[in-house]
């Protein structure tokens, strides 16, 4: 009975211990990130301020509307000699005056720069919605690179935790075979440094763990950046039908640094035809309502009120400034060509990194094939290889090195994975696809 029920309370402990435990998957680790991440967070706020200074108001299409009031007043000692000989004097007059002015102005033509203004408002609010989907683009790059990078340690650490329950196993063949004097005391002494070899790698890769576990923990932005957590991948999975022509065509037509250099083309447009605006002549409208009141504390009028309306146009063109004008057209014709310029350039390189990285991407998949029959081949000649070594027909270095060739096979294959695995999403964030990772 005691039996059972220390079983019954390991078993419950087990199951508590794993449900407390925190389980991601790469779109939970994506969610976190989109919603805490701070550089997305900035992102969003410039996209803000982009989207709040696109308004009509802004560009130059509403009126401005000002009211002002005003009082005043005056306190003064006149001395006033006739010339008759006579005089008059008077101490502490005090005037006073009020006046309220509500004035409205309106421009009605300025060389249809109000018009571009307002476009170009559009573009740079576009611009800012670019760049927050860059910063979400690039942060998806790294967090999945993360996310891997920590699935791969993890992968590594269990390699090594094989090595070293091998090196157990070897070990414990070797004290039996020297207790029954089969075996001399250097074999055992060679494995016990065998194993503690695997010992020290182990824990040295533990600390690798934690370090790729801190860093993911960091770009998802969590309080505690020493949470410990387990990933529902266990291995790293590779995409192998990413086609080159496919790729090619989106990174043309939706790479975001490229649109961000095709929106700023458009924006040199505008300001070269904002500059030119300025040959037009410009048309004002002017309207106001004006309300004064003065009070007298002297003479023959007590007080006297004025209400009335005021209207008006301006009408002007500007006939010399200096040649500042044909300055700045020429100056922003270059800018305009050193925009498109930098479109070419950039989509040049695109180009290149696409090709490159998807020339890495077709040989790694080849290298993991590859792996994969080394790994088969390897597990093969350590299956005999103990078998041998349990007769006595296989030396200790031998079996050790038909181990090591299984573990750094299975090492070279999960590091091959990983390197495909960031050449595949290095092609989706250049081709603009990597929002495909959260669906």
């Amino acid at each position: 009975m005691k039996q059972k029920l220390l079983l019954s309370f390991l078993i419950s402990g087990i199951s508590l211990s794993l449900s407390s435990q925190v389980v991601y998957n790469l779109t939970d680790c994506i969610r976190i990130a989109l919603e805490r991440n701070f550089s997305i967070l900035i992102s969003r706020n410039s996209e803000k301020i982009a989207r709040n200074n696109y308004t009509l108001g802004n560009a130059g299409y509403l009126p401005s509307v000002d009211l002002t009031g005003r009082h005043s007043g005056t306190i003064n000692n006149t001395n006033q000699n006739y010339a008759d000989g006579s005089s008059n004097e008077s101490k502490g007059i005090h005037n006073t005056s009020s006046s309220a002015l509500i004035n409205a102005d309106i421009t009605i033509f300025n060389g249809f720069s109000v018009q571009t203004n307002y476009k170009k408002l559009n573009e740079l609010k576009q611009i800012g919605e670019l760049n927050t989907r860059m910063s979400v683009e690039n942060l998806l790059a790294d967090l999945i690179s993360g996310y891997y990078d920590y699935v791969q340690q993890i992968e590594i650490l269990n390699n090594i935790k094989y090595a070293l329950s091998l090196s157990k196993e070897r070990l414990r063949i070797d004290e039996d075979r020297y207790l029954l004097g089969s075996s001399s005391k250097l074999q055992v002494l060679q494995s016990r440094v065998y194993l503690n070899a695997d010992s020290s790698r182990l824990s040295r890769q533990n600390e690798i763990v934690r370090s790729s576990r801190i860093r993911l923990n960091e770009l998802m932005a969590v309080d505690n950046l020493a949470m410990e957590f387990v990933t529902t991948d266990t291995s790293i999975t590779i995409n192998p039908g990413l086609i080159y022509e496919s790729l090619l065509t989106d990174a043309l037509n939706q790479n975001t640094s490229l649109l961000i250099a095709s929106k700023n083309m458009v924006i040199s447009e505008y300001d070269y035809k904002l500059v030119r605006s300025r040959s037009f002549p410009y048309l004002n409208a002017t309207s106001g309502y004006n309300f004064s009141y003065n009070n007298y504390s002297s003479g023959t009028m007590q007080n006297q009120s004025n209400r009335g309306l005021s209207y008006g146009l301006t009408m002007g063109v500007n006939i010399f400034d200096g040649l500042n004008q044909r300055r700045n057209l020429r100056n922003l014709s270059i800018e305009m060509t050193n925009r498109e310029l930098k479109y070419k350039e950039i989509e040049q390189g695109v180009r290149a990194d696409l090709i490159s990285i998807y020339n890495a991407y077709s040989n790694y998949l080849r290298l993991v094939n590859l792996e994969q029959q080394n790994l088969q081949t390897a597990a093969e000649n350590l299956e005999i290889a103990m078998e041998r070594y349990k007769l006595g027909s296989l030396s200790g270095i031998d079996l050790r090195e038909v181990q090591k060739s299984l573990l750094d096979a299975r090492e070279r294959l999960i590091l091959v994975e990983y390197q495909a695995k960031l050449a595949e999403v290095s092609l989706m964030l250049i081709s603009g696809n990597i929002s495909d990772y959260y669906q």
